[in-house]
């Protein structure tokens, strides 16, 4: 595609026409391919984001990542979930999406992550996990072991041993929230058919489950949730304020409102949840809630909200409130920190120095 011919495709999007599937394929490929200018393909995200996405426009960029920008391991189990949210959300919250997923796969789910490094939050998914000792630029070819071995894997969506191409370099580049951003969250090299997503703005809700279900996934649960205090949204369930809430199975769509109090939860102040300045006493936190220490405080009830719709969405919990529970338990029972423990040991090239380091932190030393 010629600079020309690629314009004329972002001229279109100022003038807010929306773009065909295939279109949109064709232009994020110009991107993982990085065959045009950083002016223009920073333009395409902003026209578009500014257009407002469509579900086709959306499966076209993310049927570019998957085809042009993403290795997939072989053998991998069937039935695998993921959880994950989009970022570039305004309200920074404890990492709760990845003390959700160790409760998952503790409950026998299993859990094939996708994450990142932190780029407008303090600590992301990646740096935690290797913060307590998960080998985080291992090859694919580990993380798939991890998944059936341990019931749980993270795939490193900025390395280039899992995407090579554009994706990590334009996401470390741009900071707002883009179609990019909803295109690589669904990036997953496992390909899972289930999942429980955040995602930064309520209005794209009910869109990335449609894009979901188009895109193969067979259920899922998409999901926004407020701070009621700032009134900034996040990419999570939220412990202190609604959430937005879109269920869906195949094409059929479920949309509903979840407050914490009609499951039994205090709505807690933001600031109980919001991420810590440093990330030592980000990880030291949430060891305290994976290793049970850190009972009824704010984030275990946040980590036990999500936790509770991950094992409601696939099928453990007969209901969210169930849920919840069995979150709370898992927790409680030391049942989490096993687990997570065992994934250290899985994903590792070398599991010594892995378990080194998760004995190091378990024992406070966040500074590992």
């Amino acid at each position: 595609m010629t600079p020309e011919q690629f314009g004329a495709q972002i001229q279109l999007l100022i003038e807010k026409q929306d773009l065909t599937q295939e279109q949109s394929y064709l232009l994020f490929r110009e991107l993982m391919l990085d065959r045009q200018s950083q002016l223009q393909q920073g333009a395409l995200l902003a026209a578009l984001t500014a257009k407002g996405e469509t579900v086709d426009e959306i499966a076209g960029a993310w049927q570019a990542i998957d085809e042009f920008d993403t290795i997939h391991p072989e053998d991998l189990p069937d039935g695998l979930f993921e959880n994950s949210g989009t970022g570039m959300d305004g309200f920074k919250t404890f990492n709760v999406s990845s003390a959700a997923a160790i409760v998952g796969a503790a409950n026998g789910v299993v859990m094939a992550r996708h994450g990142a490094r932190a780029i407008t939050s303090r600590c992301g998914t990646v740096d935690i996990m290797e913060a307590v000792g998960i080998d985080v630029d291992c090859a694919p070819a580990q993380v798939a072991d991890s998944i059936r071995q341990a019931g749980i894997g993270l795939f490193n969506g900025m390395s280039p041993a899992i995407h090579p191409g554009g994706l990590g370099r334009i996401l470390s580049q741009i900071r707002f929230g883009s179609t990019l951003n909803i295109a690589a969250s669904l990036a997953n090299p496992a390909r899972p058919r289930q999942a429980l997503r955040g995602v930064y703005s309520r209005q794209m809700v009910p869109a990335t489950a449609a894009v979901m279900a188009k895109i193969g996934y067979q259920q899922g649960m998409v999901v926004h949730g407020i701070d009621q205090t700032s009134g900034l949204g996040m990419d999570e369930l939220s412990i202190c304020g609604p959430s937005t809430v879109c269920r869906f199975q195949g094409e059929q769509q479920e949309q509903f409102t979840i407050v914490p109090e009609d499951l039994g939860l205090a709505c807690r102040r933001g600031e109980e949840i919001a991420a810590c300045n440093a990330r030592e006493d980000e990880i030291r936190r949430f060891m305290q809630v994976i290793s049970g220490t850190g009972r009824f405080s704010a984030c275990e009830e946040f980590v036990s909200l999500n936790a509770g719709a991950l094992l409601w969405t696939a099928g453990k919990a007969t209901d969210l409130k169930q849920g919840v529970t069995m979150a709370q338990e898992t927790l409680a029972s030391g049942a989490a920190l096993s687990r997570l423990q065992q994934w250290v040991a899985c994903q590792n090239s070398n599991a010594e120095v892995g378990l080194e380091r998760f004995e190091r932190v378990k024992k406070g030393d966040c500074n590992a």
